[in-house]
């Protein structure tokens, strides 16, 4: 065979070849065993399953700053914080309520489930059940303070005066 044809069929199987390989779907493996956690309940890595927003689901930031309103539509305050857990779900919504001009109010924590979302005008709207008063009322939550350990790797002050 001459040199000619013979580039020309390598280049033929070459081709075949590769529409073979890119048509097959690819393997399967089976998902990893989840590793050791110091959270006993942690769960294994839910995937992900869009690559877009999905209808029942919000985004954090259109949620931080956002007013929150009574039931009769009058403004309570607004959402200061989203809280989440270890595990990724949320906590706390934390709300910043009897502020006038941004000065004076405290900050609340309700959760989720107690803020209603709607849309209006392509935006979320957020509604609670309660009332300002059952908001000024409710206990505050400081956002400085974090309970437990803190993690810090400072040693403890040693004691040379023995």
């Amino acid at each position: 065979m001459s040199r000619m044809t013979m580039t020309a069929a390598f280049a033929v199987m070459m081709a075949v070849m590769m529409a073979m390989a890119n048509a097959q779907t690819p393997p399967t493996t089976p998902p990893s065993p989840p590793s050791k956690s110091t959270d006993a309940g942690s769960a294994t890595r839910a995937s992900i399953s869009a690559n877009h927003l999905l209808p029942e689901q919000i985004r954090a930031t259109e949620m931080n700053g956002a007013t929150v309103y009574d039931k009769d539509n009058q403004n309570l305050g607004d959402i200061k914080d989203i809280i989440l857990d270890r595990g990724g779900r949320v906590a706390a919504v934390i709300l910043n309520v009897g502020a006038t001009l941004g000065m004076g109010g405290k900050y609340v924590a309700i959760g989720m489930n107690d803020l209603k979302v709607t849309t209006e005008n392509n935006k979320p709207r957020f509604t609670v059940s309660m009332t300002k008063d059952e908001l000024k009322s409710a206990r505050a939550y400081d956002l400085s303070e974090k309970s437990g350990p803190t993690g810090t790797s400072t040693p403890p002050p040693s004691d040379r005066g023995r």
